[in-house]
């Protein structure tokens, strides 16, 4: 099995000023190219092991770097140009999407608030998330630790709350980062998650 990194939809600098072209550059090809590399390692040593204690033993390695790999795959589709230059990124429209955050929030300025308190309050790494709840078919705010994918809802939007996502831009003030980063999500590509996950689709 062998995974590739999967090339932006933009360019490094198309989401300036919310992120720069300095993170984002060694955001992608850096750090998630680690991940996909240390993953490649762990899926080659697992397929050789012999005994289930070796298979035991790369359980952490691939739990970290295939979520790394999974997440930040995610994470790259969240993301556009922001509408002050011309792209779609932090707009919202009027469809499946925006009358669910409704529901669920009252509104999008709402969603927003919750979810920057819910991830800014997260302990160490990890990732914010709005996911289906595949039970009742609502959308929630969860969080996941570290590279944890999520597993418990269907994701719709995965915020990175890594320190290399935004240290070089944001310093250590996290909400800065997050408030920025509603300019430059792609709803549209949220809105596809959504539909996909409530008409049944697994993604």
């Amino acid at each position: 099995m062998s995974n590739t990194l999967p090339p932006l939809p933009y360019a490094y600098n198309a989401l300036e000023p919310f992120i720069s072209e300095e993170i984002m550059t060694l955001h992608h090809t850096k750090h998630h190219q680690t991940y996909v590399n240390a993953l490649n390692a762990a899926e080659a040593a697992f397929a050789q092991a012999s005994t289930t204690k070796e298979r035991i033993a790369l359980q952490a390695a691939l739990k970290f770097n295939g979520g790394g790999h999974i997440n930040h795959s995610l994470f790259w589709q969240n993301l556009a140009a922001p509408s002050e230059k011309g792209g779609s990124g932090g707009v919202l429209k009027d469809g499946p999407l925006k009358e669910a955050v409704i529901a669920s929030f009252g509104s999008l300025e709402n969603l927003q608030k919750e979810f920057n308190t819910t991830t800014a309050g997260i302990q160490g790494s990890g990732w914010g998330w709005l996911g289906v709840n595949p039970s009742t078919k609502r959308l929630e705010i969860t969080t996941t630790a570290n590279q944890d994918p999520l597993l418990t809802h269907i994701p719709v939007i995965g915020v990175d709350i890594w320190e290399h996502a935004f240290y070089l831009q944001y310093k250590n003030v996290k909400v800065d980062y997050l408030n920025a980063i509603w300019h430059v999500i792609n709803f549209d590509e949220a809105q596809k998650r959504f539909v996909d996950a409530t008409s049944g689709s697994k993604l």
